[in-house]
């Protein structure tokens, strides 16, 4: 019996990579989100400490100028942590984008899988009937025989 080969196999194998490539656009995305977020978490825990700092400064007898730098540091702060939630928002639709990507690649996979599958039935098919038809061949060929 002949094996299926498939014609366009070759556009199944690349629709395949293409898939695990974005799979991997995807996870890095992911990844660099998660490293801004906890970049952003970091900024607001010194911001937090460092208004504590403040509080604490102001209450007990501190020059003005220490507590001016304090309140300085604390704009920047106030800065950075601005910045990085444009960078968290530029992650986070980087992220959205590689999932839809992900999701027109996977859908373009199946699309050809399916293709690939019904291919194969056909040949399965096409080949029952041919080994069908060999069956009744033989078949009438022997009752066709006399027998002795």
């Amino acid at each position: 019996m002949a094996s299926f080969r498939y014609t366009f196999q070759k556009v199944v194998d690349l629709k395949s990579s293409e898939k695990t490539q974005a799979e991997w656009i995807l996870s890095s995305a992911i990844g660099a989100l998660a490293a801004e977020e906890l970049s952003l978490e970091q900024l607001r825990a010194k911001q937090q400490e460092w208004e504590s700092k403040l509080l604490e400064s102001s209450q007990i007898a501190v020059p003005l100028s220490e507590l001016q730098v304090i309140q300085q540091y604390l704009d920047y702060l106030v800065t950075c942590i601005t910045s990085k939630l444009k960078d968290v928002l530029h992650a986070q639709k980087a992220v959205e984008q590689s999932r839809l990507k992900l999701s027109d690649k996977m859908k373009d996979e199946k699309v050809w899988l399916k293709a690939k599958d019904h291919a194969r039935d056909r040949f399965q098919y096409a080949m029952q009937i041919k080994e069908q038809n060999e069956l009744d061949e033989m078949a009438s060929v022997r009752f066709m025989i006399p027998t002795p």
